[in-house]
């Protein structure tokens, strides 16, 4: 059977996409002097630096597999908890 990343909430995207760059931020992969905001706490309300070519999407490609993986497991746990914390609150 294939495997798809298609998004069960298209409408969670963004949320996603946003988690994404604070959690890389936190982790120090994304910030200063490497693509990103200056501020990298608030990296998501000040916009995106460093962007591509093409101007839609910050260039991560200095980023090794293993921050990547990182930052999407972070991702998941975070994820995990506030589902957690709804159902017993």
């Amino acid at each position: 059977m294939a495997r798809s990343n298609r998004k069960v909430v298209p409408e969670s995207k963004e949320m996603l996409k946003q988690l994404q760059f604070e959690i890389a931020a936190e982790f120090g992969l994304y910030g200063p002097g490497m693509g990103g905001a200056m501020d990298t706490e608030f990296a998501t309300e000040l916009g995106m630096g460093g962007m591509s070519a093409s101007g839609r999407t910050p260039y991560l490609g200095h980023l090794t597999s293993r921050e990547n993986g990182s930052v999407g497991g972070e991702i998941t746990k975070r994820l995990i908890r506030q589902a957690e914390q709804s159902l017993y609150s």
